[in-house]
């Protein structure tokens, strides 16, 4: 039989047409039933482990994933089938294929053999069955599809008429309320209830990597709860909106303008062509080292600790590094780092020292840093090359870190560091300066430290981190800026140097606006605290409030017994030191439009 070469060409010409004809209506129908299909699957893994399990509940719950997975296989022939070029579309959206073509295959081996090819190979291998483990496979390959579609859906932010402030501030809005919505669930929870205002007050402080708590982490929730706690400390601590748009660099080359300045500004960087690779960096140092602090956690345990299990283990170490490098100040253990047998581990205090450090340096500087690292340079230049951004972060860093330490030891080494020898004096020492700064981890009883100590911890948990990173605070720049240019006021000079380079005057007024601002909220905050707080001394509402605000976590004691205005007022502080004094004022402030004209000079007296 032979083929006539005519009607192939008339068959593919027609396909053709219909495909065309019908795509502009098939690509404006998908996005809608993509959303149904996500809610409905998102919200059938939320009712699996947020309930009690009953067999109709897993079998409904099972049905809508893989109804769900189908849909998505469907979802993405069908746009392969529209687009001009499939090979093209296919390298372009590699992550989602590869995930694709796994799922097609488990589909089809599950028709052929009436099992799933999981249980067929650890069978075949003779491996423990891990059949219970396998619905919890499925569902991470699907929440990672459902991450992608974030990712691909993120681009649609530029087209919305909001700024970069208000943007963020939405995004740690929507975070802390589904993380409430989700500590609430039953099954999170180990009395399986938790009140409104508890569970707000912990997701705020896990997404804003505070670290105060109202509950007792370790006790309180289940498994379950911790690792939505440990999944809000990781989603705030980066930045949801820079987690989200990380994914959509896998599916385009280009962006829009508008989507670009958008990024340049949430992430402060200079150049439009930053952005996208400073996302995926964002993104990898952060795991890459979470997972060298796990390792190194993991053997640091040694025998301080008894896990009842290798699985406890592993999720006590993962969580303490998700936690150390976000400087989250969250711990699984009821007296934090004070617990008996961690307060004298000192490699894990070392181990978490530097986590907290390379965390709180900012991924700006640190990438920097990274950048210019070469073992074909001489290190005697190496500070040189930096920016003098990265110089001054580091070089304040340093100086707090030290000044820090040396106060800390010369206070308390006749009260909480009585007892011990140097080398642990110094460890210790070192240890609460630099978690004091926004980490929030304690390895000393709080309610033993002197007033002079705690009026210290309160100056440099104000100041706190660098800026781009996961700590709170005014940050260190901000400080050596509004430092430098009073000095540099009363020596007479006219701009304010750093490294022979002339910094701007637009940052020297952001500065003094943030100290300004800053402070007044920190007043009224605490104020507010006094009056529904009477029963508590001021030096300890003042203490809370620092803390709070500069997203450090530390507390002597009063958080859990605060009433519940007392903890909404906090959880507005940690809100608004997380996204940022700055954002939240220009985000509610409506933008001057300068024309050209100025008035005349006014002398105003200053001092």
């Amino acid at each position: 039989m032979q083929i006539n070469p005519e009607l192939i060409k008339r068959i593919h010409e027609t396909l053709n047409i219909i495909r065309y004809d019908s795509r502009n209506l098939v690509l404006k129908i998908m996005p809608f039933l993509r959303i149904l299909v996500s809610l409905a699957a998102v919200g059938s893994i939320i009712y699996y482990y947020g309930f009690p399990k009953t067999d109709k509940a897993v079998t409904i719950c099972m049905g809508i994933i893989k109804f769900s997975f189908v849909f998505y296989v469907f979802k993405y022939l069908l746009y392969l089938l529209f687009d001009a070029h499939p090979l093209q579309y296919i390298r372009t959206n590699l992550v989602e294929s590869i995930i694709i073509i796994l799922l097609i295959v488990f589909g089809i081996s599950y028709e052929i053999f009436g099992r799933h090819l999981i249980t067929t190979l650890t069978n075949r291998l003779d491996l423990p069955d891990i059949i219970t483990y396998l619905i919890l496979i499925i569902q991470i390959y699907f929440l990672i599809i459902i991450t992608i579609e974030i990712g691909q859906a993120s681009s649609f932010l530029a087209k919305l008429d909001i700024g970069p402030a208000m943007l963020l501030i939405f995004s740690f809005l929507f975070l802390i309320l589904s993380g409430a919505g989700l500590l609430m669930l039953p099954e999170m929870t180990v009395n399986h209830h938790i009140p409104f205002i508890n569970a707000l007050f912990t997701s705020a402080s896990a997404s804003c990597v505070t670290g105060l708590i109202v509950v007792d982490t370790a006790t309180f929730f289940s498994f379950k709860g911790q690792m939505v706690i440990m999944l809000l400390i990781q989603l705030g601590g980066i930045n949801i909106i820079s987690f989200a748009t990380f994914f959509t660099t896998f599916y385009s080359r280009s962006t829009s303008v508008r989507y670009q300045s958008l990024m340049k500004d949430l992430l402060s960087t200079d150049k439009f062509s930053d952005t996208r690779t400073i996302l995926r960096e964002v993104i990898f140092y952060s795991l890459i080292f979470e997972f060298i602090g796990s390792v190194l956690i993991y053997f640091s345990w040694g025998n301080h600790i008894v896990f009842p299990s290798l699985k406890n283990r592993l999720f006590f170490t993962i969580f303490h590094s998700i936690s150390a490098f976000n400087n989250a100040g969250f711990s699984l253990f009821t007296n934090n780092l004070y617990e008996q047998g961690i307060r004298y581990a000192y490699n894990l205090q070392i181990i978490i020292a530097f986590l907290i450090v390379f965390g709180g340096i900012g991924f700006i500087t640190l990438r920097d840093i990274l950048s210019n690292v070469s073992l074909h340079r001489k290190p005697i230049h190496f500070f040189k090359r930096l920016h003098v951004n990265t110089r001054v972060a580091m070089l304040v860093t340093v100086i707090l870190i030290i000044t820090g330490a040396v106060m800390f030891y010369l206070l308390e080494r006749k009260n909480a560091l009585a007892g011990r020898d140097i080398t642990n004096d110094v460890i210790t020492s070192l240890f609460q300066s630099i978690t004091t700064r926004t980490a929030g981890f304690n390895t000393v009883d709080f309610s033993r430290l002197s007033v002079p100590l705690i009026i210290l911890f309160m100056f440099l948990m104000y100041i706190g981190a660098s800026p781009g990173s996961t700590g709170g605070g005014i940050k260190t720049t901000t400080f050596a800026v509004v430092i430098k240019s009073a000095l540099d006021t009363l020596r007479g000079k006219r701009h304010v140097e750093f490294y022979k380079h002339s910094v701007s005057f637009d940052s020297i007024n952001k500065a003094y606006s943030l100290i300004l601002f800053s402070g007044t909220l920190i007043f009224i905050f605490t104020f507010l605290l006094s009056i529904t707080e009477p029963g508590i001394a001021f030096s300890r509402l003042l203490f809370e409030e620092i803390s709070a605000f500069a997203t450090v976590g530390l507390s002597t004691g009063i958080t859990g017994s605060l009433s519940i205005a007392g903890k909404y007022i906090l959880i507005f502080s940690m809100f608004i030191g997380r996204v940022g004094t700055l954002t939240l004022i220009l985000a509610l402030s409506k933008k001057a439009f300068y024309t050209r004209y100025k008035y005349g000079k006014a002398n105003i007296m200053i001092g």
